[in-house]
């Protein structure tokens, strides 16, 4: 299609960056689907309906010189890049905060919060550089940027910050046509949320199921904002399953 964009999607291998990659081929543009693991991403290539419109690209985001050397290669190959997704995450062992160590604290951090500075950095430079310049980035966040989830202080302490690096990244973006937004996702069902169908802590100390919804539809979200031109941005979007314990959650 002509107006066919490059796409950097970070945590492409599974879960919600599995399903927008398969959704932005899909539409005919081109995905870069980044992540750690050759194996997943090779298997989110294959799913990608358009043949030669994914491509599998082995990066680290905790890692500066990885991340360096995948907007490099982006460069290379391409000669700009028109979207980011940055979406790699996880959330850590879910325990009391007493029990969190200074390892696991550091891993969900380096990968929530440092990983997605890296990645929009190195995204910045890139579209301030490239002709026409410009370009989007789309965080995700989490509804635990709004309200957290028992046991889970490093997630919930990573996806405030999140929020914070979305409004500072906006505001810095609107000199060089490169809007940054965020999407807060509660209960999508993929490899992460999978416990959370059958019991979830809840906090009141008790474990009840929680509905979640289909991730075709994050993609979905996710496709119509890359779409949008440079002169519109959505700062903020939450998506959640409709009865979930989000509004009134505590």
């Amino acid at each position: 299609m002509s107006d066919s964009k490059i796409v950097l999607v970070t945590g492409a291998g599974t879960g919600l960056g599995r399903a927008v990659s398969i959704a932005l081929s899909a539409a005919g543009h081109r995905v870069v689907a980044a992540g750690r693991t050759r194996d997943t991403l090779e298997a989110t290539v294959s799913a990608a309906p358009g043949p030669g419109s994914a491509h599998a690209m082995v990066a680290d985001v905790t890692d500066p010189d990885s991340v360096r050397e995948l907007f490099e290669r982006i460069e290379d190959r391409w000669g700009r890049l028109d979207a980011l997704f940055n979406n790699a995450g996880l959330f850590g062992p879910p325990r009391p905060v007493e029990e969190v160590s200074v390892q696991d604290w550091r891993r969900v951090v380096d990968t929530n919060l440092t990983g997605a500075f890296l990645c929009a950095q190195a995204a910045f430079g890139l579209m301030r550089r490239q002709r026409p310049g410009g370009g989007r980035i789309i965080n995700n966040g989490s509804i635990s940027a709004h309200v957290p989830r028992p046991y889970a202080i490093a997630y919930t302490a990573t996806k405030h910050a999140v929020t914070g690096l979305t409004k500072a990244l906006a505001l810095e973006g609107r000199a060089h046509d490169i809007p940054v937004g965020q999407i807060d996702i509660g209960n999508a069902a993929t490899e992460m949320t999978a416990g959370i169908a059958t019991g979830a802590m809840q906090p009141d100390g008790g474990v009840r199921p929680e509905p979640t919804f289909d991730a075709a539809h994050v993609a979905a979200v996710v496709l119509q904002q890359i779409e949008l031109p440079l002169e519109v941005n959505v700062p903020f979007l939450t998506i959640t399953a409709t009865g979930m314990p989000y509004l009134g959650r505590g």
